[in-house]
């Protein structure tokens, strides 16, 4: 991919012929490594949400472009998997496992519970950004059920209590790191 192209978008077909940057320069990369590899689309809408949270229809048109894939392909391809979402998520994603053993152990109750403590309904994210929740079909953690993974971390075997306990240490770590960041911010411009 040439330099002017990874500066202005050339290429784009959005109309703008090169006068917006290209908001998605990072993603230049993985293009150039995958662009004509075949079977290779799900990789790159992968590493594309790793990069940006999620695929927008943007982001889609600038990955069909840059694959030689019509938009129809890249949106098919992304919207046959679950893995792939479409909005902004919360710093935290909350995913909670439905599975049988996990619904056979509470599942319901820890989603109530959730719910409740962040004041939101499943699929929705907290009006500060901070946590989506999103219920899965299945975890693979069945022997730690009910279990739940937030971003990377697993959280298995809870309760109400737990699960509330755990949602209040990580608004409790933001809200710290806020504090730590407007400390550090106000001694630099004093």
């Amino acid at each position: 991919m040439s330099q002017e192209k990874q500066e202005h978008g050339h290429g784009c077909d959005c109309g703008c012929h090169g006068e917006q940057p290209n908001p998605f320069v990072e993603l230049n990369p993985v293009l150039d490594h995958y662009a004509d590899i075949p079977g290779s689309l799900i990789t790159v809408l992968q590493k594309a949400q790793e990069l940006y949270g999620f695929l927008s229809i943007e982001l889609m048109r600038y990955i069909a472009i840059e694959t030689h894939n019509s938009i129809a392909k890249v949106y098919g391809v992304a919207t046959f998997y679950t893995q792939f979402r479409f909005e902004p998520v919360g710093k935290y994603l909350i995913m909670l496992c439905q599975g049988t053993a996990c619904h056979v152990n509470g599942s319901k109750m820890i989603e109530e519970a959730v719910m409740d403590f962040l004041e939101i309904k499943e699929g929705e994210t907290t009006p500060d950004g901070l946590f989506t929740l999103n219920n899965v079909a299945c975890l693979g953690c069945c022997s730690l059920s009910p279990v739940m993974m937030i971003n990377d971390d697993t959280y298995g075997q809870l309760t109400k209590d737990k699960v509330t306990h755990i949602l209040a240490e990580l608004k409790e770590a933001v809200n710290n790191e806020a504090t730590v960041s407007e400390t550090v911010s106000q001694e630099v411009t004093a």
